[in-house]
């Protein structure tokens, strides 16, 4: 049992590597979902909510940390691909706002310690394997601070088998575990041409 437990480790460990290497290549070029434009979601947040700390958790290139940090919330972004980061960085020094950026992984956030008001997620979560959505969620708690609110959008499907990023409804199970449901939005990602939705948690 050991032995197959050891061989599973390893795959897992390599999958990671890949999909690192992977992310880190598509940022040399311009991804489908750097737009460069904050969503319609996130300004309305921006507008209903004081300015307060925010972290942006897959921050790629910087947008949303840039409109935070315009909008007055001290902000700390956080990506796994060191590329994305570099970008970010050189954004937001031209943009003229400050902003923390870390070469980081959101299932661990080394470092990082809050307390948050706000995280935000845009395609991040979704596409964490499932033991590593348990680490997230347990970081997740550890550096929000109480009451504090978690933005993220996610496609969806119906079957885990499914190929790609996406959440089935035994994931939403697992979050409100840790987190209340505030609002669910559910629409279509016309690029992916998938279902997908916008979530607002709150730390209890």
């Amino acid at each position: 049992m050991g032995q197959i437990y050891s061989w599973e480790s390893e795959i897992q460990k390599v999958q990671n590597l890949f999909r690192r290497l992977l992310f880190q290549y598509w940022y040399f070029g311009q991804p489908k979902w750097d737009t460069g434009v904050s969503p319609p979601e996130l300004l309305e947040f921006i507008q209903e909510h004081t300015c307060a700390r925010a972290i942006d958790i897959g921050c790629g290139t910087g947008t949303n940390a840039i409109t935070l940090a315009k909008a007055g919330w001290l902000v700390t972004g956080i990506d796994f691909a060191p590329r994305a980061i570099q970008l970010a960085s050189r954004k937001i020094e031209e943009a003229g706002v400050r902003a923390e950026l870390f070469v980081n992984d959101a299932t661990k956030l080394r470092g990082i310690s809050g307390p948050y008001d706000f995280a935000l997620d845009i395609g991040c979560f979704h596409g964490i394997p499932k033991d590593g959505q348990s680490k997230y969620l347990q970081q997740l708690d550890r550096i929000l601070a109480p009451n504090g609110f978690w933005l993220m959008y996610g496609f969806s499907k119906s079957d885990s088998q499914h190929a790609g990023p996406g959440l089935v409804e035994a994931d939403f199970e697992h979050i409100v575990s840790h987190l209340t449901l505030v609002s669910r939005r559910d629409g279509f990602d016309d690029k992916r041409d998938r279902p997908s939705a916008w979530f607002l948690f709150q730390k209890r």
